[in-house]
């Protein structure tokens, strides 16, 4: 899905009362947009969650996006720390 758009819903719900967080690996297109919060991930296009096969990286991911729901300093970028 496209990094605009995906930052453009993230906005109309966090509106709403609806926390949001997206995967980003595209820090050039993310900070045009500026979504409400963001965890950018160092993999390729097609694999915010990084390669097949490894539920323990996806996993740290997951968890680490989630963290991100807490924030109230917005909007607000992170970057993801495996390990």
């Amino acid at each position: 899905m496209c990094h605009q758009t995906v930052g453009l819903i993230q906005g109309l719900l966090e509106d709403t009362g609806i926390a949001t967080v997206s995967l980003s690996v595209s820090e050039e297109m993310t900070r045009k947009v500026r979504p409400p919060r963001v965890l950018l991930v160092p993999f390729p296009f097609g694999y915010p969650l990084g390669k097949p096969n490894d539920p323990a990286l996806q996993r740290t991911v997951i968890l680490e996006s989630f963290g991100l729901l807490q924030r109230t300093d917005l909007p607000a970028l992170e970057r993801f720390r495996d390990g």
